[in-house]
């Protein structure tokens, strides 16, 4: 005898239904309009649409036009519900000459549907973009990878609920930077990665409402950063800049910034020591900084005191001098609670050399310290720390780049260190 399945989803509220139907893909969606009658048409009223290549997939010329009628009709039937997010990826050509999909159009329908969320990766996309999408009232996210193509930024643009801006591998010009960002009046998250700048003498973020802001440029031996970094945000929570030494930076008071992440690198630039030393002499608020450098890039001489610095993470290759140059920034940040260090040790390093005042957050406040990659040439490192870090409550160490003979040896010079330091340590290895 067959049992009888109770069919209980289809007794919920059609929002409810919609709801399901937005985390499923397009096709899927659309599948399910074959389940009863009452399912028929719930697809063309889900909030989130989302098209990749997989809808691409075993389409031909025959039937790409009945493809593109769907889409028009999903789009732009009357009477629809308002989207959530509209979301294009560009694993196929959507805007290629060869399909000639109204891509601009469907945009276009998306936003006259007070869309919130636009995410579009395409090429070409600068040629793509209609001009209602900067003036849209709805947006509150906008995500744009424009495939190293131009973003054409108009004179009226104007966002005025747009909270998240994200540009990838987009190519800006002029002034359209600080057009585009002063238009935004609650931008609170920002982000430019591996963006390109033409005809550009600053990069000009100001922003009282920004929150987070992140700039990721592409770093290119040989290529000097010849532009002027200007960011005035005065609320910032989280910034991470990862480039080339500009030609200078101008910040301004960071009260509340939470976090950092540098990453900066210096070619053949005449002042890169003064302007890599701005930058970091303007996020001296900041509570948790992780920092990559090639070498002694800033001038620790020049830095103001890290007073709500409490951790700090170093990445970076090796440079002669380096032990030196990390105590003299120690010695900047007085309430210092964690310390991770990530780069390898070369031949240079001598920290049983070093005859400098040790800091005070070594003597009073370091309670963690954690070694990523510990090399055997370390261990003279590690000795100055379990012998100057007074209050060190745990010790990290992460020896798994080793050989097995290298690790065994290691952690037999590492024991004997702990038991000459008589602390009472978690000590993991």
């Amino acid at each position: 005898m067959a049992m009888c399945v109770e069919d209980r989803i289809s007794s919920f509220p059609d929002h409810i239904l919609f709801h399901i139907l937005s985390f499923l893909p397009i096709k899927d969606a659309v599948r399910t309009s074959t389940i009863s009658t009452k399912w028929r048409y719930l697809f063309a009223s889900i909030s989130t649409i989302k098209f990749d290549g997989s809808l691409m997939s075993g389409l031909t010329d025959r039937n790409v036009d009945s493809f593109k009628n769907f889409v028009d009709r999903l789009l732009k039937f009357p009477d629809q519900v308002s989207l959530d997010c509209f979301r294009l990826n560009d694993n196929v050509s959507w805007n290629d000459k060869d399909h000639d999909f109204d891509v601009s159009g469907w945009i276009c329908a998306a936003l006259c549907r007070g869309v919130k969320e636009i995410d579009l990766d395409l090429k070409n996309l600068g040629d793509t973009l209609p001009a209602l999408l900067f003036t849209c009232h709805s947006l509150v996210t906008l995500k744009l990878d424009a495939v190293g193509s131009e973003i054409k930024v108009p004179s009226d643009v104007c966002l005025g609920n747009l909270k998240t801006l994200q540009l990838r591998n987009s190519v800006l010009f002029g002034d359209s930077i600080h057009r585009l960002i002063s238009n935004c009046h609650v931008l609170e998250d920002l982000a430019f990665i591996e963006c390109g700048f033409d005809n550009i003498s600053e990069v000009n973020i100001q922003s009282p409402s920004l929150k987070r802001l992140v700039l990721e440029f592409d770093v290119t031996e040989g290529r000097y950063f010849n532009y002027v970094v200007v960011i005035n945000a005065p609320i910032l929570v989280y910034f991470q800049y990862h480039a080339a030494v500009a030609a200078s930076y101008t910040l301004s008071t960071m009260k509340s910034l939470e976090k950092a992440d540098i990453s900066i690198y210096q070619f053949d630039s005449i002042n890169s020591e003064t302007s890599a030393t701005h930058l970091i002499q303007g996020i001296c608020n900041v509570r948790s900084l992780s920092l990559t450098t090639d070498a002694a890039i800033f001038l620790t001489s020049r830095l103001p005191i890290f007073h709500n610095l409490i951790e700090f993470k170093y990445l970076g290759v090796g440079f002669n001098g380096r032990e030196t140059w990390l105590v003299e920034f120690l010695h900047c940040v007085p309430n210092l609670k964690t310390l991770t260090l990530n780069f390898p040790d070369d031949a240079g390093t001598r920290w049983k050399a070093l005859c400098m005042k040790v800091p005070s957050c070594l003597s009073f406040h370091l309670k963690e310290i954690e070694i990523s990659y510990f090399d055997p040439r370390m261990i003279e490192m590690v000795s100055y720390f379990l012998d100057n870090a007074m209050v060190l409550e745990k010790l990290k160490i992460s020896t798994a780049a080793l050989t097995w003979s290298q690790k065994w040896g290691a952690q037999i010079k590492l024991l004997q260190l702990l038991k000459r330091s008589k602390k009472s340590l978690i000590v993991i290895l």
